[in-house]
This record gives structure tokens, sequence and C-alpha cells, in this order.
């Protein structure tokens, strides 16, 4: 680990200063800009995959027709992000083969979805422990040598998977520990991996990359799984491990392409360990804006993601569609308002109000989640969850972007492993709220009720913390 040699500005206190002036609201990171300043030395002139300007290419003032709409694409003419991001096309659908592979031969072995529930736990817990440990390793060494490391480790997990199944092993105890190690290496790469990113392109650029890495996500998630449902009947399900493993080797390639990311120049060495760890809490708790943008998320999530209520919702309410086709609609609709709001991200990736985004997004979130809970009609409530996935496209673009623009280079590990946890956690939390809710209530009530929590709290927040609604870059 190592500290940086000015403390950043907390926005809190700066935002009502004038742009330009040392203390504007645009300027939250004093002494460690991202982009090209992060490197310094002989090298860094001749690094090819370094923008020339920091501020990142100049944007042109129209673009003509359809582009204006289209998803900003200007990150991929950095070869060393444009190598991250090819890598994750492949892998954000082989991730989805074992996402399904795993659970289906749980079910299979033991024909409980107890167990299948049990198993969800089982990876939770060292994902969470691992982000949060993750987030400090990779402040501490080179960025691209632990993505080198973690993404093996993950390789040679799926290798393993796909032994056991196709050696007719039927142990769901070895399927819970290999799922445990894979989720603990995943959690030490995601923050490692996010955090690059500010590295790679300019500051300016952050909210495009931003929404070409979640359009890719996002999906895989469609793809993904349809994909493993289409190859199970045809090559079997061991099969779907091994092709995991295999795309998983594409992004190890592309990661030992990357240009090395040591710590910046002028830091000291320290320890990955629990003072790390806390010093991150602590720097969140400190910087109104970070804190805020990880409520965001909480406040979306876990009042207003109904998942756990489709099935009960399918079997009821849309029952005349055919449960199977009502469900299968209901769990499609988010991802896929996600990508196409990920594919239309030129007409908002370039907003420089990162904070007035963020709060526009949640509470657009939770209107169409209330709104869904409110329709009786299945293609209504389709359309309100798709548009529920556009906001959420465009929330997580921007706190994205805020956590690689509000923080030095020394804690964007440690916010990355943050960020990875409240992601992974929140919609588990939701499922036990709503799931409850939707007893005691009803299913839509459950719903409707969370979406409207969730507009209020977020404008509540917004109003009484203007860090948030004041921050742009």
């Amino acid at each position: 680990m190592y500290r940086a040699t000015r403390k950043p500005v907390d926005t809190s206190e700066t935002s009502g200063s004038e742009p330009g002036t040392p203390g504007a609201s645009h300027r939250t990171e004093p002494a460690d800009r991202t982009g090209p300043g992060d490197r310094t030395g002989p090298a860094a002139a001749d690094d090819p995959t370094d923008p020339a300007d920091p501020s990142g290419p100049a944007d042109p003032p129209h673009r003509a027709g359809w582009r204006r709409w289209a998803m900003d694409t200007r990150p991929l003419r950095v070869p060393a992000y444009r190598r991250l991001w090819t890598s994750t096309i492949v892998t954000a659908v082989g991730s989805q083969l074992t996402a399904v592979a795993v659970p289906k031969q749980i079910y299979d072995i033991t024909g409980s979805s107890a167990w299948v529930g049990a198993a969800s736990l089982a990876g939770l817990l060292p994902l969470i422990v691992f982000a949060l440990w993750g987030g400090a390793v990779a402040d501490t060494m080179d960025r691209r040598k632990l993505l080198l490391i973690t993404n093996s480790g993950i390789a040679v997990t799926s290798v393993l998977f796909w032994v056991q199944a196709a050696t007719g092993l039927g142990s769901v105890a070895v399927l819970m520990v290999l799922l445990a190690v894979q989720q603990a290496f995943w959690g030490l790469n995601a923050p490692a991996r996010n955090a690059s990113i500010a590295r790679l392109v300019p500051a300016g650029q952050l909210a495009a990359a931003n929404a070409l890495g979640s359009t890719v996500m996002q999906t895989g998630q469609v793809v993904g799984p349809l994909l493993a449902g289409v190859l199970i009947p045809v090559i079997g399900l061991p099969e779907l491990y091994l092709l995991d493993a295999l795309a998983l080797c594409v992004t190890v390639w592309a990661v030992y392409r990357l240009p090395s990311l040591p710590p910046l120049a002028g830091a000291t060495a320290r320890r990955a360990g629990v003072r790390e760890i806390a010093a991150g809490f602590r720097y969140i708790s400190a910087h109104k804006v970070l804190l805020l943008s990880f409520l965001a998320d909480i406040v979306a999530m876990v009042l207003g993601m109904p998942r756990a209520l489709f099935p009960q919702l399918a079997d009821t309410t849309y029952s005349p569609w055919g449960g199977g086709f009502a469900l299968g609609l209901l769990f499609a609709a988010i991802p896929i308002g996600a990508v196409l709001g990920g594919l239309f991200s030129g007409t908002f990736s370039r907003a420089r109000r990162h904070g007035l985004m963020v709060i526009g997004a949640v509470v657009a979130w939770g209107a169409a989640i209330a709104g869904f809970g409110l329709s009786g009609n299945l293609w209504m409530a389709v359309v309100f969850l798709a548009v529920a996935g556009v906001a959420d496209m465009v929330s997580m673009v921007f706190r994205g972007a805020i956590l690689l623009s509000a923080a030095t280079d020394e804690m964007r590990g440690r916010m990355q492993g943050v960020f990875t946890v409240v992601v992974a956690g929140g919609p588990r939390l939701a499922d036990v709220l709503h799931g409850t809710a939707g007893s005691a209530f009803g299913p839509r009530a459950a719903a409707a009720g969370g979406g409207i929590l969730v507009v209020v709290v977020m404008l509540a927040l917004a109003a009484a913390v203007p860090a948030l609604r004041r921050y742009r870059i």
C-alpha cells in the first residue's frame, strides 16, 4: 500500500466554487488525475496505450443523425482498453455458462431447490471477504499482474468444474467448494479490473468506457443463459465448464498484452491488510460524493429489486400466459432494457453532471418498478421492467465513473472492492426483503411499495446532502 502526496478535496465542501478555481466541484482529485498523468518517467511517453491528452479527444460539436444516439466508442481507440473490453465480450458469455451449469448440476444431484440456494450463499461469503481484501491488494501491487494471477485461477477452477462433471463425481460438497474458490478469485479480480480503467482512458471518457463494459456484461446475462439452454441437450453439461475455461484463456492473453499498471510514482508501498481495508471505509465516510454513490445503489437495489417476486407473479397474476413463459419474460426484461440503454448510451454518456445523472436514474428506476407493481398486464409489466433496466444502466455508468474520478488512484482498488460487495449483496438482501413483503402484502403491493420507497428515499438523500447533485467531472 502507499499514500498520496496530497489529500483529495472533499467535493461536499468545495461544490460551491466557480469552475476553474482550485476548489471547483469538477476538480475532485487534485494530484492524480487519471489517464497519462498517472504514469511518469521516460516509459510513459513511449507507451502506445496512453491517450495523447488527459482530457481526451475533443468531442465533435455535432454528431450527425443516428450517431448522436449510438454508443460512444471513443475509449476503444485506446489499444489497451480495447484489449480489456474485447476479452470481456468472451468472458461475459462464458461466465454465464458456468452460472447456469452449477445450479443445474446441483439440482440434478439433489432434486432440491434448497441446495441450489445454499450454494448461492456458499459463494457469497468468499466473494465479500476477498472483494474487500482484493481492493486493498489492487492498491499495493501491479494491477496487471494481479489480473493475470486471478484470471488464471478462475480458469483453473473452471477446468476443475469440468473434471468433476465429466468424471461423474456427483458431489455437492465438491461443487460448493469449487464455487467458493471461484468466487474468491473473482472477488480479487473485479476491483483490480475496474480500477484499471481509469489508468487506460482519459477522465472525460470514463462514463463511455463504463457504458461499453456494462453493456457487454448485460448482454452476456441475456445471451449466456439462452446459449446454455441450447447447448446442454446438444453437448452436455460438463462441456459448458470447458467452454468457460477456454474463454478465460482469451482473457488471460488480453491481460498479458496490457501495459504494466504499478502503483503510481511517489507512493510508498504497504501491506494489504485489515488496516488498509478499514482506511478504505474511512475514506468513503470522509467523502460524501463517494458515500452517496454507494447509498444510491443500496437504495435502488435493496428497496427496489423485485426479482424474488417474479415466480409468484408468474404463477398468479400472469398465469393466463403460462407460468414458464411469463417467468422467462420477467427475468429477461431488466437485462434487455439495460442492453438497449447501453446501445443508445450516446444520449447520456457525455454528460458532465454525473451526480445528477445518478439521482435521476435511481428515481427513474423506482418509478418504473412502482409502475411494474401496479401493472396487471404482462406486457405492460415487461415494458416497465425494461425501462427500469435502462435506468439501471445509466446509474451503473455514472456511479462507476464517479468512483474512478472522485477517488485517488491509491484508493481506487478499495473503492471497487466495496462496489463489488454492494453490487453482489444488494440484490440478495432485496430477495429477503421483497420475499417477506410479498408474502405479507402480496407481490404487486410489495413491488409498487418498494419502487415508491426508492423515489422518496433517493430524493430525500439528494435534498439533505447536496454533494452528489453538485458533482460534475
